[in-house]
């Protein structure tokens, strides 16, 4: 089935113009300025007086819950896939959090492919905050090869809830993912919670500079939880790596005004990543600071973030919307998301002019249509 979107404004992220992009099953097959000669052919969409946008990458949510400091009862429950179309999320990546035990690795594998089964692109790391990483198979490694969902693997530092790791394992997991997957023609990535703990990236410097492994295969997340780790992040922005903040939680500051101090800094904007860690368990306080019970981080923020850096942060649009589409594509090995290009897959987002959300297609499939949710999940 072929489906035609004519007179869209695109941005790829790179600002193309008006276009009309024709649709091939789940991939983009055309992108030109004219393809009425398809309109007898197709399903045709008239996007006119719309921006269209690639489908918004998260990189970090707890599709499958996360929480529980508080008891059983804090535990977060799933995430639907009607929330994340709502929120313009076309691809995203589940982990676990501090729990590994209660919350179990297959389940969250039977969440990805869930979500997977009902229309959107989804994927998962192996581990979670200890380093004792949990796995589908009886290694990291193992997952990375064998396992189709798992692109990487979890663990935290700089926190008290993690199991201190010493550079020594941290570089035996990140051989595990680099070797595990060359082999299964994958980038593979060790995703790194940071924690509040004076240590902050310590040990992610002494993994680049001393025993000199390739930075890009370490991706450091919740860089924004404060200034002095935010400062550090720069750093290691600025020696190649990409840096992941928080736009639903563990933030000092706005995360879009984060982004516009690390472009003061010199940091380049391929560099930034934003994940709303949506889903984890949060404290809810009340007017005195008193702990009145949990609440769920939102899942939306990326999407928000992203418009405050437009609207208020003068940011071009397609330099926030890199933030979301092509650098998580990058940073997570995905060639085919990311981009409004023949031969991806056909995830976008069309925005009407004061950038509110519209449309979502998610692997070619029209999943909302003027703010309405068209397609739902199964639940």
């Amino acid at each position: 089935m072929l489906k035609l979107i004519k007179n869209a404004e695109v941005y790829a992220p790179n600002y193309l113009g008006k276009k009309d992009i024709l649709i091939a099953g789940e991939k983009i097959v055309a992108l030109e300025n004219n393809l009425n000669e398809f309109s007898n052919q197709a399903t045709v969409w008239d996007a006119e007086g719309k921006i269209v946008t690639p489908g918004f990458i998260d990189q970090h949510i707890h599709v499958n819950g996360a929480g529980g400091k508080d008891g059983y009862s804090s535990m977060t429950p799933e995430i639907s896939m009607n929330e994340l179309i709502l929120c313009g999320s076309t691809t995203v990546v589940g982990l676990l959090g501090t729990d590994g035990t209660a919350r179990s690795i297959r389940s969250l594998y039977s969440k990805v492919k869930s979500l997977e089964q009902e229309g959107i692109s989804a994927y998962m790391f192996c581990g979670y905050y200890g380093v004792d990483t949990v796995t589908i198979t009886d290694s990291i490694q193992g997952d990375m090869i064998f396992i189709d969902k798992v692109i990487g693997c979890k663990i935290a530092i700089s926190d008290i809830r993690s199991s201190y790791p010493t550079a020594l394992e941290l570089l035996r997991k990140l051989r595990d993912v680099r070797v595990g997957g060359s082999i299964a023609n994958k980038k593979g990535i060790l995703h790194v919670h940071l924690g509040n703990l004076h240590t902050k990236m310590d040990l992610l410097f002494e993994l680049v500079n001393t025993y000199q492994f390739p930075i890009e295969h370490i991706s450091p997340t919740h860089v924004g939880r404060t200034k002095e780790l935010f400062d550090q992040a720069i750093e290691f922005a600025k020696l190649g790596g990409i840096i992941d903040i928080t736009s639903g939680a563990s933030k000092y500051t706005d995360p879009y005004k984060m982004v516009l101090y690390a472009l003061e800094q010199g940091v380049s904007i391929d560099k930034m990543t934003f994940s709303s860690d949506g889903n984890a368990g949060l404290s809810l306080f009340d007017e005195k600071g008193k702990n009145i019970g949990v609440k769920k981080a939102a899942i939306d923020q990326n999407l928000f973030q992203v418009i405050e850096l437009i609207q208020k942060g003068g940011l071009a649009i397609e330099d926030a919307l890199k933030i979301i589409t092509t650098n998580p594509a990058k940073n997570l090995g995905l060639q085919s998301k990311g981009k409004i290009e023949v031969g991806f897959d056909a995830d976008l987002c069309a925005f009407d002019k004061d950038f509110k959300l519209q449309d979502v297609f998610a692997r070619g499939q029209h999943m909302m249509k003027n703010s309405e949710l068209i397609v739902k999940g199964v639940f």
